[in-house]
């Protein structure tokens, strides 16, 4: 499920507007990944060479001008089409994804450093050495023609800067692709908190979510799934998920799908029996009031460290109250003393990657929030198993919830939506086991 490609050719328009005269740009969609041996990963596209083109094969590079986009990529050939699967070629480029023109790989040089010859200036994403090194050459082959009255670049300008301001803001039709990413991570969460049970081992449970994903029409999940049991949920990275899940255990699922190269990020905990304990509903609940009241603070014109700073005054104010800190609650947040038990930010941009690009500064100060901005909101508490600062009964207990949140004119708006949240509505759900 794609966008039409229309989107695509419109985007590349878009840049070629917000480019200077005698511009190059060049984007490379990446070569596929040996898993081991001869055994290649699933290949994934470059998301500012997709978000530019639709384009989903290996190999290929998209140069764009003022008058002009050029795709070049992997010829027809049915020996190798027979092995690999099919290829689009040159004229399938052009017929079924708008470029202006296309040419085969074995024709790229010649033709870059044609095109190169009198542009003054070359934009490409500087993270990629591949394309640099190549960059470098095409100028150094058109810097040795000088004399024939051939004209280098000389100037090489950040691609990747121009191209996450323009993913950052999503247009109707990604809000879309995005809700619907999220409303299949919503039904795989419900369908894990619906067949967890004690003894089951953690990749058991994840292979439910991996079901619904494929299931339901998405083909991958959109990051690593977390699926974290017991003090496991306090690493927040965990992915071994190879543990066994025990009575009494909380389990954090952070997991969400991918849908037509837009991520979904969900983040929820819950009880592997069905029912929390005390200490855990009253960490979970504190964890709660935090998303809540962070994501009424998601809204037009509010700084985007503002949701944040919510969440951090609610958790610190919760673990005075709990007597997990001790302290006045201004001085504990000016120390950061909170970060012993909540150490990451609150959220961060999902789009295209689910940590997506984009600024979150604007002349060194955090940037405001505009419509069509996407975040997560994703406060947490997690204290660890050998933490003896605190009672006994705390350790070990790792909570996340997270959600994806539009900003909007309106207000925020969860994309994520029809996903429990609260203790009651959760036991309620698992009761039905």
């Amino acid at each position: 499920m794609n966008l039409p490609i229309a989107n695509y050719q419109t985007r590349r328009q878009n840049l070629q507007s917000k480019l200077p005269a005698g511009f190059v740009a060049i984007v490379r969609s990446g070569e596929l990944c040996a898993r081991n041996s001869d055994c290649d990963f699933e290949f994934r596209p470059n998301s500012h060479f997709f978000y530019l083109t639709g384009y989903n094969e290996p190999g290929a590079y998209v140069l764009i001008n003022k008058t002009q986009s050029i795709l070049f990529n992997l010829p027809k050939d049915p020996e190798k089409e027979q092995w690999d699967g099919f290829r689009h070629g040159t004229q399938g480029a052009v017929d079924t994804f708008a470029f202006d023109r296309a040419f085969t790989l074995a024709e790229m040089d010649d033709q870059v450093i044609d095109l190169l010859d009198g542009c003054m200036s070359v934009w490409f994403d500087f993270s990629d050495d591949v394309l640099q090194q190549q960059i470098v050459g095409w100028q150094q082959t058109l810097a040795k023609k000088v004399r024939q009255g051939a004209q280098a670049p000389m100037q090489f300008n950040q691609l990747a800067n121009l191209l996450g301001e323009m993913r950052l803001i999503k247009d109707a039709q990604e809000i879309e692709l995005m809700e619907k990413a999220a409303q299949i991570s919503v039904k795989a969460h419900l369908i894990a908190m619906q067949t967890v049970s004690p003894g089951m081992k953690e990749y058991e449970l994840e292979a439910e979510l991996n079901y619904c994903f494929m299931k339901s029409g998405s083909r991958t999940p959109a990051y690593n799934n977390i699926v974290a049991t017991g003090s496991n949920a306090c690493t927040l990275h965990y992915i071994e998920n190879n543990a066994p899940i025990k009575e009494g255990d909380l389990v954090l699922i952070d997991a969400g799908c991918e849908l037509g190269f837009y991520a979904s990020d969900i983040t929820r905990t819950f009880p592997a029996n069905g029912k929390f304990s005390e200490p855990q509903a009253a960490l979970y609940n504190l964890v709660l009031k935090a998303q809540k009241e962070a994501i009424e603070s998601v809204v037009v014109g509010a700084k985007y460290t503002d949701f944040h700073d919510v969440a951090v005054r609610v958790l610190t104010q919760g673990l005075i109250e709990l007597g997990l800190l001790q302290g006045e609650l201004e001085s504990l947040i000016q120390d950061k003393a909170f970060r012993d038990f909540y150490m990451h930010n609150t959220g961060h941009w999902i789009g295209m990657d689910v940590h997506d690009v984009g600024a979150y500064k604007l002349n060194d100060e955090s940037r405001p929030l505009v419509p069509g901005m996407v975040v997560t909101v994703e406060p947490g508490l997690y204290v660890a198993k050998d933490n003896m600062k605190v009672d006994a009964k705390w350790r070990g207990i790792g909570i996340r919830i997270e959600d994806d949140v539009l900003v909007a004119e309106s207000g925020p708006v969860i994309l994520t939506h029809g996903l429990v949240r609260e203790v009651a509505e959760i036991e309620a759900l698992m009761a039905k086991n």
